[in-house]
């Protein structure tokens, strides 16, 4: 099991629970994403996010991409790692739990 700090940047993902928590990955907020291309602090924010990823050995992924212009700016500020609507629509998720198996919405 993976534990992933998600919406990086607001609300509770503050880093203090960063580091008391022993997560495994860091996805930085939509919100910072979807200004990544008119907004020279949100790229900012993004690069300060993948340093500290980098610097905890965490990979970061960038949540939220929904154009072609947006990936190649997350990709260049450093997130390798990118999710979202401009890759495809979510999927269902189906958990699988030995001896039982169910649909997750």
């Amino acid at each position: 099991m993976r534990i992933v700090m998600e919406d990086f940047g607001t609300g509770y993902s503050s880093l203090s629970n960063l580091q008391a928590f022993p997560f495994d990955k860091i996805k930085i907020d939509r919100s910072f994403v979807s200004h990544v291309t008119d907004d020279a602090s949100a790229r900012s924010i993004i690069r300060a996010i993948v340093g500290l990823g980098r610097s905890l050995d965490l990979p970061v992924v960038a949540e939220g991409v929904e154009t072609e212009e947006q990936r190649p700016m997350v990709i260049e500020e450093g997130c390798p790692q990118a999710q979202g609507f401009y890759f495809g629509n979510p999927a269902e998720a189906v958990v699988c739990i030995p001896g039982l198996q169910r649909f997750a919405s």
